[in-house]
Parts: structure tokens; C-alpha cells; sequence
């Protein structure tokens, strides 16, 4: 059932004007992995050769603490939400970039838990909070609008329409366009794998008062091309709002991530055309196809982040794809599925840019010394 309810306007805490130029022009974002060693593990030392790897490539951002980082890094026997969050923001420091780059951390769990996570990330530097509504499915609309508002009174919100095969749910377009209201939301990542469902954020933004506030991206990895190149035009009263997806927050981008980079600066050059080359819907497809190897829909998505993983390995970024969940591994067929689209589609993939510049990503560092 739609909330019904008018949204309490809450005050707004703001990204510095750099970096909300960057959020709504729209950059890559990787959902960084774990670095684990065969004991399972954090591995400091790829961890922070995984966030050199994707400043270097021209990443605009970083998402840490997401799904692609692996939930049970909350566990408090675990207890390493923390460490990588800092990591990650002592890796952005030290590379003194000259341009803006955004931190996103992973935001998860009951109204408390999110605040409390809200608030780490906030007094370690970062700039947004990606909010999982992962574990929260029997809450009501209501609800989860009320626990939005708590935590972005400690962080700026990235908004997170997950998938429901992977622990999401479906929303109503009224829940979108009342989240879209609350003064914290900078952007909305959209990832539902489903046509209908994303229509239903884009329409509910262009019918909000925040319309032009709020950046959208997109997470679905089924669909990533033909998001990032459509214009949707929404009709709002007597007036038609222009709406773009304008980058992306995404797993499949925590590989091949200098393509990525390369793939988005070429869209951006193609949205002022007035017709999309051909060629890049077959692009599109292509994409698609390598990451469903990566991903594994085959199998509920079961493999995506060994999948993740297993690229990673090859590469050399990571020494293997162990995951804090022993019985989380690649699927059946999955490897030979990855060996498939490396063989057809070798422009997707970034191997030679890894070769080059990974030893230098995997010097050690000591927070002071560099």
C-alpha cells in the first residue's frame, strides 16, 4: 500500500559544490570488493591496491561497505566495517587527485544500526551513504521513509532500489516519490532489473520538488548501456522534464573499471547526437552477455561476487576468491562462462592497464609514510 503521508522536510547536510558537480554530471562509481587472504582473512595490502587500481582508472567515486563488499563484514566476529572504510578513505588521501572523488559507504540494517553506520562514515570523511533496505522486508513504506529521514540527518543519502533475487523488494512509485522529497537525497541508484520498476523512480523524480537535486544512476547491470544513453521525458503539469541516468554505482564496474571509465566519457559524447550509432547497441549487448558470466542470473546470482572475484584474480588484484562465506563460490559452469566472454569480447577488459601499473598499486604503504 502507498505511504500516505506528507513528507517532513529535513535539513539538508551538503556535498561540497565540486563534488555535487561531479555526482550530477556523472561518473563511475565501483562497489569495492574484499580483499581476503586464504584464511579469510582482510589482505591490507590488495585491499588498498583494489582503491589505487580504481582511482588510477579514473573512477569518480568509490562505494565501500555495499553488497559487492560483502554484508558480513558487519558480523561483530567479523568486525571489519570499519577497517575497510578507513582504508579506502586513507587511499583517496594519499593520492591527492585533482579532481573531486566521491565516497559512498554502505548503509544497512534497522534505523539504529543505519544511524550509527551513517555516522561512522561521516566522521571518517565520507561523503554519501548508499541506504540498503536489505533485511527490512517486512517493514512498511511508512517505515522506511521515517528511517531514511533518521539517517540522513548524519550523511547525505544515496538512494538504493535493490533487486528482490538478491534481497531487495518492490516499492510503490508513491514510496519513490516521497523519498525523493527528503532534503538529504543527493541521488538514486537504480537497480531493480526491471523495466517498469525503474520507470516508476525516473517519474517519481521528475514529479518531485527535487527533481533537479537529485542525480540518478544506475545499478542495473542487465541494462547498464541503454540506461546511461537514454533521455527520458516525463510529463509534469503542462511541461515535459528531461530526466538522464547519468552514471553508474555498480559490481560489474568493480572490474575492467579503466573500460568503464572510458565507456562513460564516449556515452556522454554520444548523448549530444542527435541519433545513437548503431554499433552501441550492439555494445549493449555485449556488456550484457559478459555480465551474466560475471553475475550468474543462471543461478539466482548466487556467483556474482566470486564472479567478481575470479576477474580480479586473474588479473593479479586479488591472490584468490575467497569470500567470508566458505560456501560462497563460483557456480556450476560460471568459469567457463567468464573464459566465453574474455575470449569474445577481449575490448571489454582492462588486463593490459592492471599489468602495467599493478605492481606499483601493490607496494606497501604505511599511513604517515606516504
Amino acid at each position: 500500500m502507498a505511504p500516505d503521508r506528507g513528507v517532513r522536510k529535513t535539513e539538508s547536510l551538503r556535498l561540497d559544490e565540486d563534488k555535487r558537480r561531479a555526482l550530477h554530471e556523472g561518473v563511475v562509481i565501483p562497489a569495492h570488493p574484499l580483499a581476503l587472504n586464504p584464511h579469510r582473512q582482510l589482505d591490507e595490502r590488495r585491499q588498498r591496491a583494489l582503491t589505487r587500481y580504481y582511482l588510477d582508472s579514473g573512477a569518480g567515486g568509490v562505494a565501500v561497505g555495499v553488497h559487492t563488499t560483502q554484508f558480513h563484514i558487519r558480523q561483530p566476529e567479523v568486525g571489519l566495517l570499519e577497517p575497510v572504510l578507513r582504508l579506502a578513505k586513507e587511499e583517496v588521501d594519499r593520492a591527492r587527485l585533482n579532481r573531486p572523488l566521491l565516497l559512498v559507504a554502505g548503509v544497512c540494517g534497522p534505523t539504529a544500526q543505519a544511524v550509527e553506520e551513517a555516522a561512522l562514515a561521516a566522521s571518517l570523511g565520507y561523503d554519501l551513504g548508499l541506504l540498503s533496505m536489505d533485511g527490512l522486508e517486512h517493514w512498511r513504506e511508512e517505515e522506511l521513509l521515517e528511517r531514511a529521514e533518521a539517517v540522513a540527518q548524519h550523511l547525505p543519502l544515496f538512494g538504493f532500489y535493490l533487486q528482490p533475487s538478491v534481497g531487495g523488494r518492490v516499492f510503490s512509485y508513491s514510496f519513490w516519490r516521497c523519498f525523493a522529497e527528503i532534503a538529504g537525497v543527493m541521488a538514486i541508484k537504480i537497480a531493480p532489473f526491471n523495466r517498469y520498476q525503474t520507470l516508476d523512480v525516473v517519474r517519481a523524480v521528475c514529479h518531485s520538488s527535487r527533481c533537479r537535486e537529485i542525480a540518478l544512476y544506475t545499478g542495473n547491470d542487465d541494462n547498464i548501456v541503454a540506461d546511461l544513453l537514454t533521455t527520458y521525458r516525463v510529463r509534469v503539469g503542462r511541461q515535459t522534464v528531461e530526466k538522464q541516468i547519468v552514471g553508474g554505482l555498480l559490481g560489474h564496474w568493480a572490474v575492467w573499471t579503466k573500460r568503464a571509465v572510458e565507456m562513460l566519457a564516449a556515452i556522454k559524447k554520444i548523448r549530444s547526437q542527435e541519433a545513437i550509432p548503431r554499433d552501441w547497441l550492439t555494445k549493449a549487448v555485449h556488456v550484457t552477455d559478459a555480465n551474466a558470466a560475471l553475475f550468474d542470473p543462471a543461478h539466482g546470482f548466487r556467483g556474482c561476487i566470486p564472479g567478481i572475484h575470479e576477474v580480479l584474480r586473474r588479473q593479479g588484484l586479488l591472490a584468490g576468491r575467497w569470500c567470508l562465506d566458505p560456501k560462497e563460490e563460483l557456480s556450476p559452469g560460471q568459469m567457463e562462462e567468464i573464459d566465453r566472454v574474455y575470449a569474445e569480447y577481449p575490448e571489454l577488459n582492462d588486463d593490459d592497464f592492471v599489468q602495467a601499473h599493478l605492481p606499483r598499486w601493490m607496494e606497501t604503504f604505511s599511513p604517515g609514510k606516504g
